[in-house]
């Protein structure tokens, strides 16, 4: 498909370089000169320096000719703009970034009368993820499918759960739970295990099951699953206002520390049930007398990576509080998941997953499309549920029978609602969602799980 990204911030970058790995044909805007030259220097797009919300800059971008047209520039208006001229002078899908909590409720109405074919919101999708995760707080990483039915978690495999050692068959016959591990981290080794491997103490394991089933394995080794009480937050901006939001609906007790006097203000009339501290987020005194060595939660989402890191650290040492580290830039992600952070989260990936979703589904609207599309396993593999249409080579077949490509697992089957851990005999349906763990990049049909021959 030929798409246009207008903006080569973080976010335009991050989707240029998986969409350009998917072998699409990529054309790049922005403003700023050097950014499209640094992109397109290193990958294969042709970068173009202009306003996007030009005609003449988009036709020469070929936006007559586009499939989809994706503004993330640091404008709302600017990408509501983009889509809009974009959807006048061609049948092009559009995709437009839309930050502003003064929107956020009014994104569907914006949607429909502009005919944009999806809005995503970077800070609301990470507070969203957050909240999860404040809600297992014994998970590193919680994502989920099929309207909550399923969950995928990731943990540490911790030498007090006494599972170190054993194959994986062996753990699932002495706990029988219904659940599937479906990924392996050990050091930078990823691995989408068979009932043979062998797990270690402190291996990421990421399983795959219903919320109750989920629950009953992590009591039976031990793992507290009940949601944090309270979570104090560092960094009082979009993001933070829209986390509080969410953890104040789910009765959680809400503490921000926010720098600017001005900003502390708005956020007493917007959110009066949370407590908002003036103060400077790095001063350790002040984080000790609201009470940090008590906290269970404790979320840094300063603008300043660094920032973020060292605090988690900070309150690493001093309390037993679940972690969420925020983190922008990824260029030391090797040396970020060394220090043990707890949660880490990247917005720019949740957003440009949001996005990839829409373009394979778009790949392929007739067969059986992504509903879901995560990456995992430290981005080295992706989770994907498909939307199951006929498709002869895959259902009506024994799973045992279909010849998978490598590093592939049918991780789930939601059939009708009821959840199933799918075994050799079992077979997918039209009707289905299925969910896949592999580290084969860009599947966009559920065909595209077998070898081709």
């Amino acid at each position: 498909m030929k798409i246009i990204i207008v903006g080569c911030g973080k976010v335009g970058a991050t989707l240029a370089e998986q969409l350009c790995e998917e072998n699409h044909e990529l054309v790049i805007v922005d403003k700023n000169p050097t950014k499209v030259q640094q992109l397109s220097e290193s990958i294969d797009v042709m970068g173009l320096t202009g306003n996007g919300s030009s005609i003449h800059v988009l036709s020469e971008a070929g936006v007559e000719e586009a499939d989809i047209l994706i503004a993330v520039t640091g404008s709302d208006e600017m990408n509501l703009l983009c889509c809009l001229i974009a959807k006048k002078v061609s049948s092009c899908h559009t995709i437009a970034r839309v930050r502003n909590p003064v929107y956020s409720q009014e994104v569907h109405f914006i949607q429909k009368m502009m005919g944009i074919s999806m809005i995503i919101n970077p800070e609301y999708a990470a507070a969203t993820e957050m909240s999860r995760l404040l809600r297992f707080p014994s998970a590193i990483k919680l994502d989920t499918f099929s309207k909550g039915r399923v969950e995928l978690l990731k943990f540490k495999l911790l030498p007090e759960f006494h599972l170190g050692g054993m194959t994986i068959a062996q753990i699932m016959d002495k706990l029988r739970c219904d659940i599937l591990v479906c990924g392996v981290e050990r050091n930078e080794e990823v691995y989408i295990p068979s009932g043979t491997f062998v797990l270690n103490d402190q291996d990421r394991i990421s399983i795959i099951a219903s919320p109750e089933n989920s629950a009953k394995f992590f009591s039976k080794i031990g793992i507290h699953t009940q949601q944090v009480k309270n979570a104090m937050i560092v960094g009082g901006g979009t993001l933070g206002y829209y986390l509080a939001s969410m953890l104040l609906q789910m009765k959680i007790k809400v503490s921000i520390v926010e720098l600017n006097e001005k900003r502390c203000e708005e956020l007493s009339d917007l959110l009066p049930d949370a407590t908002v501290i003036c103060g400077d987020g790095t001063d350790k005194k002040l984080l000790l007398e609201e009470g940090l060595e008590r906290a269970e939660a404790f979320v840094t989402l300063s603008s300043f990576d660094e920032e973020n890191i060292l605090l988690s650290l900070f309150a690493k040492k001093i309390s037993s509080a679940k972690l969420i580290t925020k983190v922008n830039r990824i260029v030391f992600d090797d040396i970020v998941d060394e220090l043990d952070l707890g949660s880490v989260i990247y917005p720019r990936y949740i957003t440009a997953d949001y996005i990839l979703r829409y373009v394979r589904a778009m790949g392929n609207s007739l067969g059986s499309n992504v509903e879901t599309l995560y990456h995992i396993l430290d981005g080295q593999a992706e989770a994907l549920e498909f939307a199951v249409k006929e498709t002869p080579q895959v259902t009506g077949v024994p799973l045992a029978q279909l010849e998978l490509k490598d590093n592939l697992l049918i991780a789930c089957i939601n059939r009708n609602r009821q959840i199933m851990i799918p075994r050799g005999q079992d077979t997918i349906q039209p009707g289905d969602t299925v969910i896949v763990v592999t580290t084969a990049k860009g599947l966009k049909d559920l065909k595209d799980i077998l070898k081709k021959k």
